[in-house]
């Protein structure tokens, strides 16, 4: 019978066994792992190769087609000729170099540009043509202008007046040379006659007129007369375009006067203002008939003078009448 220890190491070998098979597995992993690193080799050194002694002619460079073309004959080739023309085109004409009589011929000199040489034109306008329904009766007034001339220097007049009843109340005339500083203003200078009311007078006339606004028409006209007299008139007048034909025409006046002059009926200071409202139908551009509302007051020393001969110092009318112009 076995002894004691032979059953000891009976018992023990299998266990022997099994961890030496574990320890076994275990290194054979541990080689499995870094199998996969055995095939880098390591980085080339390239520091000493010479690029001049690498034989390139072994190498196969992807299957390329190293035919020799020494061999083809390139005149049977179409080649576009060295000209850009292509075959079978006609051969475009060169453009010949620029020279300086070219340049002459089609840039000449030009003579310095004159403005507004355009020749002589003329207006007749009749602002106001028209019946006013007065206190003391039907009146005819008008108020008409002109010119004829350039667009820089014209020779210019201007009337207005009344008939009541047959008899002239008021009438003037004047005579005006006009120069444009700008495109929408002017000076005028001339002499102004006054047939009437009492006696004639002359004036000397200087002042300005133009558009501040598009359809504002504005004048302001100082006047020295006999005997030291002046005068300072200003007047405005609108278009408001209401539709193609329909036009809304506000008015404005304002005189002044230096000196008292009761022959006719003017005092100092503020003399008299007047507005209107007329609105007028255009047939055409150059022919309207209107209608409308005027009205008039004398202030300071005018209106006394009218007081002291028992006359009234405000007026309103109707009007009715025509405004044309060629």
């Amino acid at each position: 019978m076995p002894n004691k220890a032979s059953l000891m190491i009976i018992k023990t070998l299998p266990v022997a066994i099994a961890l030496a098979l574990t320890a076994t597995a275990s290194q054979a992993q541990q080689a499995m792992d870094h199998s996969g690193h055995a095939g880098h080799a390591a980085p080339a050194d390239h520091s000493q190769m010479d690029p001049g002694q690498m034989d390139h002619s072994q190498m196969n460079q992807g299957g390329m087609d190293r035919r020799d073309h020494s061999s083809m004959d390139h005149s049977s080739m179409a080649h576009p000729p060295v000209t850009g023309v292509g075959t079978g085109q006609e051969p475009r004409t060169p453009i010949p170099t620029i020279s300086d009589a070219d340049r002459a011929a089609a840039f000449p000199d030009l003579p310095p540009h004159s403005m507004h040489q355009g020749g002589s034109n003329f207006l007749f306008l009749a602002d106001q043509l028209e019946w006013q329904d007065a206190d003391e009766g039907s009146t005819l007034a008008w108020d008409i202008s002109g010119w004829y001339g350039g667009d820089i220097d014209r020779l210019a007049f201007r009337s207005e007046g009344e008939r009541t009843n047959g008899r002239t109340e008021e009438a003037e005339l004047q005579l005006l040379w006009s120069h444009a500083i700008g495109p929408w203003w002017e000076t005028v200078a001339g002499v102004r006659q006054d047939f009437k009311p009492s006696s004639p007078q002359t004036w000397a006339a200087f002042g300005v007129q133009g558009m501040p606004l598009f359809g504002l028409e504005t004048e302001a006209t100082a006047f020295l007369g006999e005997g030291g007299q002046s005068a300072l008139r200003l007047e405005a007048e609108y278009d408001i375009l209401l539709t193609q034909r329909w036009v809304l025409q506000p008015t404005a006046e304002v005189n002044l006067h230096g000196r008292n002059d009761e022959a006719r009926g003017v005092g100092s200071g503020l003399s008299d203002a007047s507005v209107g409202l007329r609105l007028r139908y255009e047939i055409s551009r150059q022919f309207a008939p209107y209608v409308g509302v005027s009205w008039g007051r004398a202030y300071g020393n005018t209106a006394d003078l009218l007081r002291a001969d028992d006359e009234d110092v405000s007026e309103a009318k109707l009007v009715a009448g025509i405004r044309f112009w060629f």
